[in-house]
């Protein structure tokens, strides 16, 4: 199932009467994983802002040189074949993961916890069940996550997790939408990508104009090509569309800027489109480039962690 959102209204996510009433209720703690290059303290303020809502949060630890440690896998044959599996080489990352779900657990005193994966964080999180199990998990949601691994055989795509999203695909469990657990993946609709194409072949209709004072909207807007502005944004989804195509084949669809919103979504979840949100914590702000944990993107989508 899938929704689409409407573009975010950028107020305050809670009034401080809002705000001291939804802090006297404490629901289920959320564990957060970082993604790919991404550090403990990229989530602080979504942790902060969680916990604003009553949501008793903790973040794995993660250093961005600890991501280094993946370099491991370059000695592994698989590798190079492209049919890399998640262990040994991420153990490092599936146990940071577990050390933050047995700190939340104890929070919980015996109830369930919610997952939330911001990027690799995502899929990673769905090994982490496979491999730890999942009954004390009432929630898995994704931010930006990119789930599917690439289409094969397509000219110029490589498979940037060397199989590691095959192994997730087969393996792991297949996503539910149930009272018991819940796959919520949401993926954001920043930028629409561009070919890369002449400029004689190009394609209007495939190129978004970026007003940063405003989210994007679902219509393309495209300004005269003499325009130094045009040109410009012209390379930006350009640059951006090969991005894409590498995770999911196309260069030409929307994404948050890292991410194609098709690969962010996984069948048999409840898929949710939010129209200007931004991939990443690094490099955004909470109005002009809004990330997935922003307040005002929280606000859209903290509702899973409260019921």
């Amino acid at each position: 199932m899938a929704l689409a959102l409407p573009p975010l209204n950028f107020k305050p996510h809670c009034s401080s009467s809002s705000s001291s009433s939804s802090s006297s209720t404490n629901y289920r703690p959320a564990v957060i994983l970082p993604g790919l290059g991404n550090n403990t303290g990229d989530y602080k303020k979504l942790e902060l802002t969680l916990q604003e809502y009553g949501v008793p949060t903790v973040v794995a630890k993660v250093s961005r040189i600890d991501w280094l440690r993946n370099a491991a896998g370059l000695v592994d044959p698989n590798y190079w074949k492209g049919t890399l599996q998640p262990r040994p080489v991420l153990d490092w990352y599936l146990k940071r993961v577990d050390d933050a779900v047995q700190e939340a657990k104890e929070l919980a005193q015996g109830g369930t916890l919610s997952l939330i994966g911001h990027s690799a964080g995502g899929w990673l999180a769905r090994v982490y069940m496979e491999e730890f199990g999942l009954s004390h998990i009432s929630l898995l949601l994704t931010l930006g996550t990119p789930h599917l691994p690439p289409p094969k055989g397509l000219q110029g795509v490589i498979d940037q997790t060397r199989g590691l999203l095959n192994y997730v695909e087969k393996h792991c469990k297949k996503a539910v939408y149930t009272p018991e657990l819940k796959y919520v993946c949401i993926a954001g609709r920043y930028l629409q990508g561009a070919r890369l194409v002449s400029d004689s072949e190009l394609d209007a209709d495939s190129v978004v104009s970026i007003d940063p004072a405003q989210p994007i909207s679902d219509v393309a807007v495209v300004k005269n090509k003499t325009d130094s502005t045009s040109v410009s944004t012209i390379f930006r989804a350009r640059f951006v569309g090969q991005g894409y195509k590498q995770v999911c084949g196309q260069a030409d669809v929307w994404g948050d800027g890292v991410v194609p919103e098709v690969s962010a979504h996984l069948e048999g979840a409840l898929n949710i489109s939010l129209d200007g949100v931004y991939h990443s914590p690094v490099g955004s702000d909470d109005v002009s480039r809004p990330w997935y944990g922003s307040p005002p993107v929280v606000e859209q989508w903290i509702h899973h962690l409260l019921n």
